[in-house]
Order: C-alpha cells, then sequence, then structure tokens
C-alpha cells in the first residue's frame, strides 16, 4: 500500500484552506490517502523569522487579491475572518483528540472548521468556537471535547506534532510530503499531481 500524502497546515492559512478542498481527491486520483497533520505556524516562525504573510507590506495586498481569485477559480467561497490572522490552538488540539479516536472524524472537524473560517468568515480561535462547528458538523461530543481542549496529554501532543513538523523540515502552511519529496504552497499541487503521475522526475 503506498504511503499517504502528509498534509501539512495551519488552520489560520488561507491557502490551507484552498488545499484543504483539493487534496483528498487528488491523493485518490492516485490511490493515495492523505494524512492530515495541524500545526502552529507561530511557532514554525519563530524558528523561521516568518510572519503572517496578509501582515507584509505589499505582499499582503498581492496575498489577499490572490485568495479571492483562486477561491473563484475553484468555486470556493472565500471570505477572511474579521478577526484574521487568528490563534488556532484550540482547533488543532480537538483534531488531534479526535483523531487518537476517529480519523475521519478529525477530518471531518478539520474541513467544517476551515469552512468555517474562510467560506464563511467565521471565528474559530476559541475552545467555544470550535465546539459550535464540531456541534454544527455532527461530531458533538461537546463535553468531552471541551476537557480534552485544556488535557495536558493533547496539549503535549500538539506539541509533539509541531516539534515533529519542523524536525522535519516543515516550515509553512500548506506543505505536501509525497514519498519524502515535500511540495510547499497551494500553487503546488498540480507539481504534485504530476509527480505522483510520473513517480518522480
Amino acid at each position: 500500500m503506498p504511503a499517504p500524502i502528509d498534509f501539512y497546515f495551519d488552520f489560520s492559512s488561507p491557502y490551507g484552506y484552498l488545499a484543504s478542498e483539493q487534496i483528498d481527491a487528488l491523493a485518490a486520483k492516485h490511490g493515495r490517502t492523505v494524512a492530515w497533520r495541524p500545526i502552529l505556524l507561530g511557532v514554525v516562525f519563530q524558528q523561521t523569522g516568518g510572519q503572517p504573510l496578509l501582515n507584509i507590506p505589499l505582499k499582503g495586498g498581492y496575498a489577499r487579491h490572490d485568495l479571492a481569485r483562486s477561491a473563484r477559480l475553484l468555486g470556493l467561497p472565500f471570505q477572511l475572518p474579521a478577526g484574521f490572522p487568528f490563534m488556532s490552538v484550540a482547533a488543532c488540539r480537538a483534531f488531534y483528540w479526535l483523531d487518537d479516536e476517529d480519523p475521519a472524524a478529525a477530518v471531518t472537524l478539520a474541513r467544517a472548521l476551515y469552512r468555517e473560517a474562510f467560506g464563511r468568515g467565521g471565528e474559530i480561535d476559541s475552545g467555544e468556537a470550535v465546539l459550535r462547528v464540531a456541534e454544527e458538523a455532527g461530531i458533538g461530543r461537546g463535553d468531552e471535547m471541551a476537557a480534552a481542549l485544556n488535557d495536558p496529554g493533547v496539549k503535549q501532543r500538539l506539541r509533539d506534532e509541531v516539534s515533529r513538523a519542523i524536525s522535519k523540515g516543515v516550515f509553512g502552511s500548506p506543505l505536501f510530503v509525497v514519498d519524502g519529496e515535500p511540495f510547499w504552497g497551494h500553487d503546488r499541487l498540480d507539481q504534485v499531481d504530476l509527480w505522483l503521475q510520473r513517480g518522480g522526475w
């Protein structure tokens, strides 16, 4: 069985949102699955000296235009949340807690969170918001998930996942790893497709 495609992303990454709506279908086309791996870009930026794209002069203005244009091309709704950029710690903790018990439900939650944040411009930066989105997505388990968001084991799991990603060279969102080959950016999905089709080059 071929290895899954590793999909690294931050829930606060609008380009990650665009990728999240495409990566599973692309993988399935080549008989692959996807390992969804949320990270915290704030921690990554401590290593790279980076900052949120939309906060960068000149480049941020272009990115806003490009995001809206790219979403239109894909036929996806797109709206930046009023509080962008936002903290994604609660979303990541909820994902990894759920992933340990039900990976498919964790992916359903990830998609729902992304669609709330960038499809509708909603807030997902608090535990309460994450619980609401989970309930609306039919995942529920509110009391258990609420407790998990403050569970020391879940907190450590997220720290470990982010550290592991950095140790593997992950520096941005979205970033895809196909059989050890990294591709950074939503605009590299065409190359991911060709890489899988040709077996590399």
